[in-house]
């Protein structure tokens, strides 16, 4: 696709009044590059170019830029933005590169949609960040403003990007030679096209006038409430808050679950009960909590308390991630008290892994629990065969996957359902027992009617299933 965009009088955002912003919505005179076309960042740019703004994108994924380039969509599993993407391609609203240099002084509004992930030692990364900062330093043509998309722990704006942009080559001013806001992103994986409508979208900048902008902006592009904060870091804050509220508890239902199989008690009855309940906010229970935001936003905000001096905040969050990641430890141990049952221990036997994604029907393996699951049965000497409708024959956390669910299940001494996809939901159970070399099945879950199983000849656990 031809470059359509030139870099010949770009018009300055920070120096502009809110009339005049206005106009510029109007006449086209904003120039979009979003930095990291991936999950996320692909969706934003789609709704950018959807909205009328000429749109790069960026990424150092050159299949994934030939992709864009030739119309073809790459998010097969997130629904509602392929007809967008046609429009927006035919139309020339939009273009990809691998050349952040090509882009950037191109452009007015810089959105950075980029990975921070954990290290080893869960301590969040922000390499991606910083070396496109310094990117920004020399790049960067004044007047322009940054959004940082990306989710970062609260600060990090403040105390360390700012400092990049502004402290290299080019001697750049926040404030005055360009502006930066946050705006993290809410999209959850999956139906990222329904909550751009719907979930609201969370405005910090490091000025009032700057945050007026962009909210502005953000206005023109996305139907969901704008809610404007007082700065980058609180706006950051809420993002990791809601998050992290979610990671605690599933924590606390996977404890309940633990404590219910021992009382004989089936915990969705108890939730199911529970959700009755008007101030109730169901979580279920399951393998573990794994993609790239719950856990990792859990560490960037136990991050944050490690450079406090009181080093014993967040006590709740430490133990809520030692609880989500002992999951798939309890899913091994459930398969072992089941195969127990019928005479064999794991090792030796071939066990079927249903699910390998960290969610349900979409693509994405990122922390996913199968992986800790694979490598402790792995460790006990079980034979592994891997089925997920979203990796069929191809090779998963290094062992190869199988094509259909019925080559996965057949002649196996038990199966572990990892994830809930669609696929396996509308699973019948006597479908195991009549292909299965001895009907074990591990319900991680919670899709598995309990009496359907009974009633199959199915020896069934599951995670928070008492009194099976």
């Amino acid at each position: 696709m031809t470059n359509v965009l030139s870099k010949e009088n770009l018009r300055s955002l920070i120096s502009s009044d809110i009339h005049e912003i206005s106009n510029f919505l109007k006449s086209g005179e904003i120039k979009v590059c979003v930095i990291g076309i991936g999950r996320i960042g692909l969706p934003t740019a789609l709704s950018f170019a959807h909205a009328g703004f000429q749109t790069i994108g960026v990424d150092i994924n050159t299949e994934l830029v030939k992709m864009v380039n030739s119309g073809d969509y790459p998010l097969k599993d997130e629904p509602g933005f392929d007809k967008i993407f046609d429009n927006v391609i035919r139309n020339k609203k939009i273009f990809a590169t691998t050349e952040i240099a090509e882009a950037i002084p191109k452009c007015n509004l810089i959105i950075l949609s980029l990975p921070t992930p954990m290290d080893k030692n869960n301590v969040p990364n922000y390499s991606a960040l910083n070396s496109v900062a310094k990117s920004l330093n020399k790049l960067l043509s004044k007047g322009s403003i940054v959004i940082v998309e990306s989710t970062i722990e609260p600060g990090f704006i403040e105390n360390e990007l700012i400092s990049i942009i502004e402290e290299n080559d080019r001697k750049l001013k926040a404030g005055e030679d360009f502006s930066i806001a946050a705006c993290p992103e809410t999209a959850n994986p999956g139906q990222i096209f329904h909550d751009f409508a719907v979930v609201p979208r969370l405005v910090g900048a490091i000025d009032d006038k700057t945050a007026k902008i962009v909210s502005a902006i953000y206005k023109q592009v996305f139907e969901a409430e704008i809610i404007v904060l007082s700065d980058c870091k609180t706006a950051n804050a809420a993002k990791l808050t809601a998050n992290v509220f979610r990671d605690i508890n599933i924590a606390f239902v996977n404890e309940l679950a633990i404590l219910f199989e021992n009382l004989g008690i089936d915990i969705m009855k108890v939730l199911e009960a529970c959700d009755k309940k008007y101030n109730f906010e169901t979580h279920y229970p399951g393998a573990g909590v794994g993609g790239p935001c719950l856990p990792v936003n859990s560490y960037q905000i136990l991050n944050s308390a490690r450079k406090m001096e009181n080093n014993g905040l967040l006590r709740i969050i430490r133990a809520a991630r030692e609880i989500n990641e002992s999951m798939p430890y309890h899913v091994v141990e459930l398969l072992a008290n089941a195969l127990k049952e019928v005479g064999k221990s794991i090792k030796g036997s071939t066990v079927t892994i249903l699910g390998v994604t960290y969610k349900p029907d979409v693509k994405d393996i990122q922390l996913a629990p199968a992986e800790a699951i694979i490598r402790r049965l792995t460790q006990l000497q079980s034979t592994i065969k891997i089925y997920d409708p979203y990796y069929k024959s191809t090779d998963v956390f290094s062992h190869k996957t199988e094509n259909a669910l019925i080559d996965a299940i057949t002649n196996s001494d038990a199966a572990i359902i990892v994830t809930a996809h669609n696929e396996f939901r509308k699973m019948d159970p006597s479908f195991f027992a009549s292909k299965m070399k001895t009907p074990v099945i591990v319900d991680a879950r919670g899709i598995v009617d309990i009496h359907a199983a009974k009633k199959a000849g199915l020896i069934f656990r599951g995670i928070g299933r008492g009194g099976v």
